[in-house]
C-alpha cells in the first residue's frame, strides 16, 4: 500500500468493491453506475497539472464555513419568521434547522474525511452511487452556487449603493442594475466584485483564506456587537407568549403552493407548535454553505483531522450565534412590530439607536462579500472535480503552474457570473433552487449507509455515529424540508435535471475517464 495526504492507498484493480468497473462480487454495473474507487480519487490528486495545494488549516476551514453561512440570512430571516411563523420561538427554529443540518453535516465529516477530495457531494456520491447520480449532484451543485453567488453579489450592490447613498455619493440609475433603472442597465458594482473575487481564488488558497478570515472577523464582531449591545435593550414582556397560539395555515394556490400540500392536503400553520417547524424550513436556508467546507478536502494539510472540525465547528458556532440574535431582536420589539426586510437594523431604531442600525448595514455589505467568494470557491471546485474526471472538458481542470488553483475553471465561472449579476434583476435570481442542497444531504446521508457496506475496509478517521439510524434521520429531515418546498421549486429542479442529463449523455457518458478505464479492463 502506498500513503496519499495520509490515507492509506491500495492498489486499485478491477474486482475492488466499488472500484472504476462497477464490480462487486462479480457483478458488473451498468455504465451509467460505474462507481469510482477511493483509491482512484485520492490518486487522481496527485496527477500533474491536475494537482491542487494542500495549504488549508483547520482554523482556514472554519473560517470559510463561518463566513458563507453568516450572510442575509442572519440579519434578515430573524424578523420575517418571528413576525409571519413563530413568534419569540425563532430561536426553537432555529434549533430545530440547526439539527437538520448537523445530521447532515455528521455525514459529511465522515465522507470529506474518508475522500479528501474536490468536489463535496458530487465525489462522495461517485464513490457511492455511481457516474450518473454523481453527474445529478455535481451539475445541480455547479448551477445552484453560480445562482446563489449572483443573488449575493447583487445584494451587496444594493448594500454598498445604499451605504454610498448615505454618504452623499450617488452611482447613475444606468448603472445600479435592473432592480433601479427602466430600460437597459447594468449593475456595475455586483459585476466588479465578482471579478474582483474571482481573481483572489485565482492567485491561491492562501491568499483566499486570509482575505475570508479578515471580512469574517469584521462580520462576527458586529454580529457579537449586535448581540451585546442589544441585550441592554430587552424587555421581557416581548416574550410572552414565547410560543404563539396556533392562528391559522400557510398555504397557497397552485404551484405556490408547498408540495405536501399538493400532495396529502397537509397545510403548515403559522404559529404553534407546528409553527416552530414551519419557520425552520424557512430559516434552513440561512444555514445552507456549510457544505461548501467539504469542497476544500483536497487543499487541506490534514483533511483526515480536519474537515471534520472545519465543518462540524462552523455550523456550531453560527447556529449559536443565530439563536443569540434571535432571542436578542424578538426581545428588543414585540414580534408583531418586527420589520420584515431589515428587523436587526429597525429594532435599534425602534430603541433611539441608529448608530447601531448603521453598524448593521456595513457589517452585512462586508459579510456578502465572504458569501460571494465561498460560493464561487465552492462552484469551481466541484467544476473541477467533473473536468478531471472528464465529465466536462478536461482543459477546465488543469492547475495553474504557479498558484496551484484551477485557474480556467475559477475564470470562465467567474465571468459568467460577473454578466448574470450585471444584467439580471435580484427578483429574477431569487428563484434559487435551494432544494439542490437538500437533495445532495439525502444522496450524501444514503451514500454513508452504502459505503460502509460496501467497503467497510476503508479507513475512517470520523465515523458517523449510530449508522444507519443517524443518516436514515437525516434523510428523513431533509426530506421534510424538500416537502416543504412550493412545487414551482420542484419544477425548476427537475426542468435542471432534464438539461444537466441531456450534457450527460451527450458529452459526459462518452469522455468519463472512469468508463472508459471500466471499458478497457471489461
Amino acid at each position: 500500500m502506498s500513503r496519499t495526504a495520509g490515507v492509506e492507498v491500495a492498489p486499485v484493480s478491477g474486482s475492488e468493491p466499488g472500484g472504476g468497473t462497477g464490480g462487486t462480487g462479480g457483478r458488473v454495473r451498468p455504465r451509467y453506475l460505474r462507481t469510482k474507487s477511493i483509491e482512484q480519487s485520492i490518486q487522481d490528486t496527485e496527477e500533474p497539472d491536475h494537482a491542487l495545494t494542500r495549504s488549508l488549516s483547520v482554523l482556514d476551514l472554519t473560517v470559510f464555513g463561518v463566513g458563507v453561512i453568516i450572510g442575509t440570512g442572519i440579519f434578515v430571516l430573524t424578523g420575517a419568521v418571528a413576525k409571519e411563523q413563530a413568534g419569540p420561538a425563532t430561536a426553537l427554529s432555529f434549533v430545530a434547522a440547526g439539527i437538520a443540518c448537523a445530521l447532515a453535516a455528521l455525514c459529511y465529516a465522515e465522507f470529506a474525511s474518508t475522500v479528501p477530495v474536490a468536489g463535496s457531494a458530487y465525489t462522495f456520491s461517485y464513490a457511492s452511487l455511481g457516474e450518473l447520480p454523481a453527474w445529478i449532484i455535481g451539475w445541480d451543485l455547479v448551477l445552484e452556487f453560480a445562482l446563489a453567488c449572483a443573488v449575493v453579489s447583487v445584494g451587496w450592490s444594493g448594500y454598498i449603493r445604499s451605504l454610498l447613498d448615505n454618504a452623499g455619493w450617488h452611482l447613475p440609475d444606468a448603472l445600479s442594475g435592473p432592480d433601479v433603472a427602466h430600460g437597459f442597465s447594468f449593475d456595475l458594482l455586483a459585476f466588479l466584485l465578482v471579478l474582483v473575487i474571482t481573481a483572489i481564488l485565482v492567485f491561491g488558497m492562501k491568499l483566499s483564506a486570509r482575505v475570508t478570515s479578515v471580512v469574517v472577523a469584521i462580520k462576527v464582531a458586529v454580529v457579537l456587537l449586535v448581540i451585546i449591545a442589544g441585550a441592554f435593550f430587552i424587555h421581557p414582556e416581548n416574550y410572552h407568549p414565547f410560543i404563539p397560539e396556533a392562528r391559522g395555515s400557510v398555504s397557497g394556490s397552485g404551484l405556490k403552493a408547498p408540495l405536501i400540500q399538493l400532495m396529502f392536503g397537509y397545510q403548515p400553520t403559522t404559529f404553534g407548535v407546528q409553527g416552530i417547524f414551519t419557520g425552520a424550513a424557512v430559516v434552513f436556508f440561512a444555514f445552507i454553505g456549510f457544505d461548501i467546507v467539504a469542497t476544500a478536502a483536497e487543499e487541506t494539510r490534514n483533511p483526515q483531522r480536519d474537515m471534520p472540525r472545519g465543518i462540524l465547528g462552523s455550523l456550531l458556532i453560527c447556529t449559536v450565534l443565530y439563536v443569540a440574535v434571535s432571542i436578542v431582536v424578538t426581545g428588543m420589539q414585540k414580534y408583531t412590530r418586527l420589520s420584515v426586510d431589515a428587523p436587526l437594523a429597525d429594532a435599534f431604531k425602534a430603541t433611539g439607536h441608529p448608530f447601531y442600525a448603521g453598524l448593521i448595514s456595513f457589517g452585512a455589505a462586508v459579510g456578502l462579500t465572504t458569501v460571494s467568494m465561498i460560493l464561487l470557491l465552492g462552484q469551481s471546485r466541484v467544476f473541477f472535480a467533473m473536468s478531471r474526471d472528464g465529465l466536462l472538458p478536461r482543459v477546465f481542470s488543469r492547475v495553474h503552474p504557479r498558484f496551484g488553483t484551477p485557474y480556467r475553471s475559477t475564470i470562465v465561472l467567474g465571468v459568467v457570473i460577473a454578466v448574470v449579476a450585471g444584467f439580471t434583476s435580484i427578483s429574477e435570481l431569487a428563484a434559487l433552487v435551494n432544494i439542490g442542497t437538500l437533495f445532495a444531504f439525502v444522496v450524501v446521508a444514503l451514500g454513508v449507509i452504502i459505503l460502509r457496506r460496501t467497503r467497510p475496509d476503508l479507513p475512517r478517521a470520523f465515523r458517523t455515529p449510530w449508522v444507519p439510524v443517524l443518516p436514515i434521520l437525516s434523510v428523513a429531515a431533509s426530506l421534510w424540508l424538500m416537502l416543504n418546498l412550493p412545487a414551482e421549486t420542484w419544477v425548476r429542479f427537475g426542468a435542471w435535471m432534464v438539461i444537466g442529463l441531456l450534457v450527460y449523455f451527450l458529452y459526459g457518458r462518452r469522455h468519463s475517464r472512469v468508463t472508459a478505464a471500466g471499458t478497457r479492463t471489461g
